[in-house]
């Protein structure tokens, strides 16, 4: 067995069969960043794909879905909080869209068909979630769930779940840019690299450009 389908990544959709988002947030007339919030497994390997898109300001680990009392690592990997691992991204919205992360989201950095888990990484705390700041970030992650499906891009069901961003608990400062600091973290070359190297591949045009 490959250790990616021993941990999962994405569903063997190629990123060529996602397509643009029909509807999409416009740009902020005032130039100020915007910023989602997204769950998918691991925040090591969510946050090593959006560092790299052209437009994205900061990704920074956290938590998601539950209280402040839980909002610490160990509490969110017993499974015992509502907590999801996830990652908040300000983006700059005039060079990259709410949209076209969702893109990335869907094709790239995790896979939305797994209920509750990440290959190896099982609970609640690993769902596959959009946590929307107000209700025009969540008609268009809807609406492109739903494109997705009639699309047929995927085999299996979209279990990605849609809920209010009540709050983001930053995580613990160890975790932050992690796969940058830990490259040969076994974790992180089994699977965060593999997801980097999908996105260098089927998103070069939206890359930061090297410095």
């Amino acid at each position: 067995m490959k250790l990616t389908d021993l941990f999962g990544g994405s569903s063997g959709a190629s990123a060529d069969q996602f397509p643009d988002p029909a509807i999409d947030l416009k740009e902020d007339p005032t130039g100020a960043p915007q910023s989602v919030v997204l769950g998918g497994g691991c925040f090591w390997c969510t946050e090593a794909v959006f560092v790299k898109l052209d437009g994205v300001i900061s990704v920074i680990s956290g938590y998601a879905g539950g209280s402040a009392e839980t909002a610490d690592y160990k509490a969110v990997c017993s499974g015992t909080t509502d907590h999801a691992e996830v990652i908040r991204v300000r983006f700059d919205s005039s060079r990259i869209t709410f949209g076209q992360l969702l893109k990335v989201f869907f094709a790239v950095a995790h896979d939305p068909t797994h209920l509750n888990r990440q290959g190896n990484d099982i609970g609640r705390q690993y769902r596959s979630a959009v946590f929307y700041a107000d209700d025009e970030q969540r008609k268009v992650a809807e609406a492109y769930i739903q494109q997705l499906r009639e699309a047929k891009v995927f085999e299996a069901p979209i279990v990605t779940t849609l809920e209010p961003l009540e709050q983001f608990f930053e995580a613990e400062e160890y975790h932050q840019n992690f796969a940058a600091r830990n490259p040969a973290q076994p974790y992180v070359a089994a699977i965060a690299a593999p997801k980097v190297r999908k996105l260098e591949k089927a998103f070069a045009d939206k890359l930061k450009k090297a410095t």
